[in-house]
């Protein structure tokens, strides 16, 4: 029994006894917190009459400056990245606006027919004649159509007793409009839609062939 009692006492002396320290932490007078951590220390250990506890008590506040001050630049580093990015993310849309914008104002590319398709309608035009077609149900009848040209509305000025209308099939609505100026070719056909680049209309070559030698001059310097 003896023997079984020291060999517990050696082992409970071999291990490290840690002792509970309370202090209150006042931030507008740190160092008197500091003060009562070298009273805990002077009573509870001899660290503080070792030859090195200075030395070791200022690298460790060297390593506690160092520690703050990579903290406060890699805080300083990342704001600016932050801004940027959200400047980046802040612009991105007002520059599609602006392309879009840019996109909707440029003049489009004529169809076929030198003119354009839209969406509920489409146009086509040579030097004379304008020509709308307007999709219907299948099966639409003449007289159940009400057609009414509005001259103000349209591009140009047309003849009014030279305009027409019919159902083709039953299911298209074709409107027949006589330019009142026949040396112009339309940007659109009703005021404030898309407007082609008139600089691309590709005129039958048949066409051209019908006009007289001074009007065909004119006719090819506008295209």
């Amino acid at each position: 029994m003896a023997i079984i009692s020291e060999v517990e006492e050696e082992t409970s002396s071999s291990q490290p006894s840690t002792l509970p320290f309370r202090a209150t932490f006042d931030s507008s007078n740190p160092l008197g917190f500091l003060e009562k951590v070298f009273d805990f220390l002077s009573q509870q250990s001899d660290f503080l009459s070792k030859p090195s506890a200075e030395a070791e008590i200022a690298a460790a506040v060297r390593a506690a400056k160092e520690k703050l001050r990579k903290a406060e630049k890699k805080s300083v580093e990342k704001k600016p990245v932050e801004k940027e990015s959200v400047a980046a993310s802040s612009s991105e849309p007002m520059e599609v606006e602006e392309e879009k914008k840019k996109q909707e104002a440029a003049p489009i590319a004529p169809n076929k027919g030198n003119g354009y398709d839209l969406e509920n309608y489409s146009w086509v035009q040579t030097l004379q004649e304008v020509t709308v077609n307007v999709p219907v149900p299948s099966g639409t009848k003449a007289r159940s159509v009400v057609c009414e040209i509005k001259k103000n509305q349209l591009y140009r000025s047309v003849k009014p007793d030279d305009c027409y209308w019919n159902i083709e099939d039953q299911k298209m609505i074709s409107i027949l409009l006589t330019k009142q100026d026949q040396m112009e070719w339309w940007k659109c056909c009703v005021k404030g839609e898309p407007e082609i680049d008139t600089q691309k209309v590709e005129p039958e070559n048949s066409k051209l062939a019908d006009l007289d030698p001074e009007t065909r001059s004119t006719v090819e310097k506008m295209m």
